[in-house]
């Protein structure tokens, strides 16, 4: 199965999983990561938008946003929930848009989701104008390469295999009475650097964010206090040469 299916067949549960308030992570994040945005421009892009929550607050935020997403029930979910918005089904490596259509790309955590990111991003660049930016949130690539050997905030983290390899891997999460499974692929650092360099990109900020204190008690654990030694995502915003 694809990365594309397993996501359209994940799509029910996904969409309970982040619309349950303050049930996922991007409801403590966001604000840190709307920080390294641009101000609103002619238009942009929401790559990878899912049920369309990022749409949405860029939208609030004054953002000419169309949003794309492989997954139909997504698409769909993110039509209702926004009927004002402009949402399509689209590759991430195929985008319907035309050269420089936009000034600003956001992938939040969409891009290990991507099987070819290096096409994600080579097509990212194609419909940026120049002097564009690409702003993404991933997984830290840190976090998917290993796991904490145990559930005490002192646990060791530890990567049992290799940080250099690329991986597919799929996790399943349960709390609250919500269950969902992400499958994503893991990648080095260098392998996400190399394809914004391949494609033109010139990284201007990075942030490596940790758990906010304000998170303890979700997650399912009781303290975020081993999340806070180590970062949850990175964030990167690169501009277009």
């Amino acid at each position: 199965m694809s990365l594309e299916e397993a996501w359209e067949a994940e799509a029910a549960r996904m969409i309970a999983w982040v619309r349950a308030p303050g049930h996922d992570s991007y409801w403590y994040f966001r604000e840190g990561f709307f920080d390294l945005l641009p101000a609103p421009g002619r238009a942009t892009l929401d790559l990878g938008c899912g049920e369309g929550r990022v749409a949405r607050d860029l939208a609030a935020r004054g953002h000419r946003v169309v949003g794309i997403d492989a997954s139909p029930s997504l698409v769909a979910a993110a039509c209702e929930a926004d009927r004002a918005g402009e949402y399509l089904v689209a590759d991430a490596t195929a985008l319907p848009f035309d050269d420089g259509a936009f000034d600003l790309v956001v992938a939040y955590n969409s891009l290990m989701d991507v099987e070819d990111v290096r096409g994600a991003v080579r097509e990212a660049a194609r419909v940026l104008q120049r002097g564009g930016c690409l702003c993404l949130a991933i997984v830290h690539p840190v976090n998917s390469a290993g796991a904490f050997a145990g559930g005490s905030d002192e646990s060791p983290f530890v990567i049992e295999g290799s940080y250099l390899e690329e991986r597919r891997y799929a996790e399943t999460l349960s709390r609250d009475g919500l269950t969902m499974t992400f499958h994503s692929v893991h990648r080095p650092l260098a392998g996400y650097a190399g394809c914004l360099e391949e494609s033109g990109f010139v990284v201007e900020a990075l942030r490596e964010p940790a758990a906010p204190s304000e998170a303890s008690g979700r997650w399912g654990v009781p303290s975020v206090a081993r999340w806070r030694r180590l970062p949850v995502f990175l964030w990167l915003r690169a501009a277009l040469r």
